[in-house]
């Protein structure tokens, strides 16, 4: 019955295989339990109201875990959905400041509603498809660069300089605990991953863990060093949910408190983030999983899209802010995940986390962060799909390529590469190989990086 409701043997996969790489997406993405409520209860709305972290919690472990378990028996697609990092800080500071956290919540919900109405009427897709092969092969790499350079920073080995953007450490050279556990975990993963070891990921990311618990217990070690989650054995392994934000959101009210303009602006921007974030993770994610056809194209990817957009509902109606589709999922399929199946087994445990959420809070970004790294490494492969003679695609491919880790966004990457192939097609005079729907977006992605200048002139 698994094998015939997932195609686990059309897309070359086992019972085992799956719930392996669930289980890693699981862990790799945990983190947002714990980070995602800190990000939203470190804001005010316009009446200085904050809200609760226990309750938000709550909200961010039920918007995943449903969002994911829907993505796994709708879209049969390996990928974990949580709260959008990126989306959950347009929410914090840049809607709330202007509106009550319910009317801000409710622009959440309206970017889910306009995400499902473009997927529902096939334009989403039509979007998605018309965007060149090499480009998608680029944003594969792109998100693979950005994916390890989240892994570096949250494990401390990559930092902001004092004389330059980034350097190595946080003093320009590795020290403390949290940066060597990280070190002994990549390592150890890239030994166990190399010489075909079962579960090398997941196996790493749990020796790992037991490691940075130990150190932790023993050395003496600044607790904000670890990042959002200290490895330390919980005091208690069950805490009891509080479900108090669910239901809380104003869908139309942020248009007449913060006025039109504003309101727009806060949903526009939302909107295209979550559109095409999603879009290169599904693009990116699918492409390193084997599941693309020779011209790209994900299959079920009409459900997919739907499912994206029903997430971004279900996290507004919590008060959770949008949920998407995760870049960790990578680190799934990294582990062998190919089917909705192992979307089953992170939903499971992401829904766990509702009683459990002290369990979620033991494992540190020095364990999960080499999963990223390495799997980073691994979608670093597509560079070989992206033909580099050809500069009409290279110059494209590489500011996508570029412009995501450099950015800190996969929408600016796949921004500037779709303006930049469009303008060099149409300069060479090849208007007839640039679909219709390139200048439409090309036009939007133009709208998007100048939004502050638009919305200055606007107003």
């Amino acid at each position: 019955m698994l094998d015939r409701f997932f195609e686990l043997t059309g897309r070359g996969t086992t019972v085992g295989r799956e719930v392996r790489g669930g289980v890693t997406t699981f862990m790799a993405m945990a983190y947002i339990i714990l980070l995602n409520p800190i990000i939203l209860a470190g804001a005010r709305d316009v009446t200085g109201a904050k809200l609760s972290i226990a309750q938000l919690t709550t909200s961010t472990a039920l918007a995943a875990a449903v969002s994911t378990l829907l993505m796994a028996f709708v879209g049969n697609a390996p990928f974990g959905l949580a709260a959008g990092l990126g989306l959950n800080a347009v929410v914090a500071y840049q809607a709330a400041p202007y509106m009550t956290w319910a009317e801000a919540m409710g622009l959440v919900v309206l970017e889910g509603l306009v995400i499902i109405i473009l997927a529902v009427t096939g334009l989403r897709a039509l979007i998605m498809n018309a965007i060149p092969l090499a480009l998608k092969h680029a944003i594969s790499v792109g998100i693979g660069l950005f994916i390890a350079l989240i892994g570096l920073v949250d494990a401390g080995f990559v930092a902001r300089g004092t004389g330059t953007p980034v350097q190595l450490g946080a003093t320009g050279h590795l020290t403390g605990w949290p940066v060597a556990v990280f070190c002994f975990g990549l390592l150890l993963m890239i030994v166990l991953y190399v010489r075909r070891t079962p579960a090398a990921i997941l196996l790493s990311i749990a020796v790992t863990t037991v490691l940075a618990v130990a150190v932790n217990a023993v050395a003496r070690i600044d607790p904000a060093a670890w990042g959002v989650v200290v490895p330390r054995v919980p005091a208690s392994l069950i805490s009891a949910p509080d479900f108090g934000l669910v239901g809380r959101f104003d869908v139309f009210g942020g248009f007449v408190r913060a006025g039109a303009l504003t309101a727009t602006v806060v949903l526009f921007t939302l909107v295209l983030s979550g559109f095409f974030d999603a879009m290169g993770t599904i693009i990116g994610v699918s492409d390193e999983a084997g599941l693309v056809d020779e011209q790209g194209r994900v299959p079920r990817l009409g459900r997919i899209l739907t499912v994206d957009g029903v997430a971004g509902v279900i996290g507004g109606s919590v008060s959770a802010s949008a949920s998407t589709v995760f870049v960790e999922s990578a680190a799934g399929v990294g582990e062998g995940a190919r089917t909705g199946l192992a979307s089953i087994a992170t939903g499971v445990l992401l829904g766990a986390t509702l009683l459990f959420t002290p369990i979620a809070a033991v494992v540190p970004a020095a364990a999960a962060a080499p999963a990223l790294v390495l799997v980073g490494a691994l979608m670093m492969t597509q560079c070989r799909n992206v033909p580099w003679e050809n500069m009409e695609l290279a110059v494209p491919a590489f500011l996508t390529i570029a412009l995501m880790p450099f950015t800190y966004s996969i929408t600016n990457g796949v921004g500037a590469g779709v303006i930049v192939y469009t303008l060099i097609k149409a300069a060479r005079g090849r208007f007839a190989e640039i679909p219709w729907l390139l200048w439409v977006v090309s036009a939007v992605f133009l709208a998007y990086f100048g939004i502050a200048g638009v919305e200055k002139l606007l107003s």
